[in-house]
């Protein structure tokens, strides 16, 4: 983990790679507390005896569980002392190159694209990239937008 003194610090970061998360497992218990937390309980996720016959031959995470796994994943990778938030402000690009299965592993390289000061604080681009263990492609690409102040 990297720790930033100041914003300014981590303003001197910008186009630089922040590291690499831990590597956190993803449950079916995981995948099904999710989709009862959004209604979203498609086979494909919660139905092991049917997605063991589908196409990935078990059941996958939500492609919205692996991104709201990324504030968890990214606070692994760095903080930035003094601060008196941080907010999710939104996403500029988001990708679901490969899936998750239930029962693997994933984590997160973080890429600080850009810093902007804003009357609100100070606005980072950050791309996360989330990979599988045991995999060489990415099962989420996300160009995330934080406030910070």
């Amino acid at each position: 983990m990297i720790t930033f003194d100041t914003l300014d610090a981590f303003e001197k970061a910008t186009g630089s790679h922040l590291g690499y998360s831990d590597w956190i497992s993803i449950s079916q218990h995981d995948i099904n507390a999710f989709a009862d937390a959004t209604g979203d309980h498609q086979w494909i996720h919660v139905d092991t005896d049917a997605a063991a016959q589908g196409p990935f031959g078990t059941t996958i995470a939500h492609g919205y569980l692996t991104v709201a796994l990324i504030p968890r994943l990214t606070s692994s990778i760095f903080s930035i002392d003094g601060l008196t938030m941080g907010v999710n402000y939104g996403l500029n690009k988001v990708r679901f190159p490969s899936v998750v299965p239930a029962g693997s592993e994933i984590r997160a390289g973080a890429e600080l694209l850009t810093v902007t000061p804003t009357p609100n604080g100070t606005q980072a681009v950050i791309r996360v990239i989330v990979e599988l263990a045991g995999s060489d492609k990415p099962v989420c690409v996300a160009d995330t937008v934080t406030l910070f102040a």
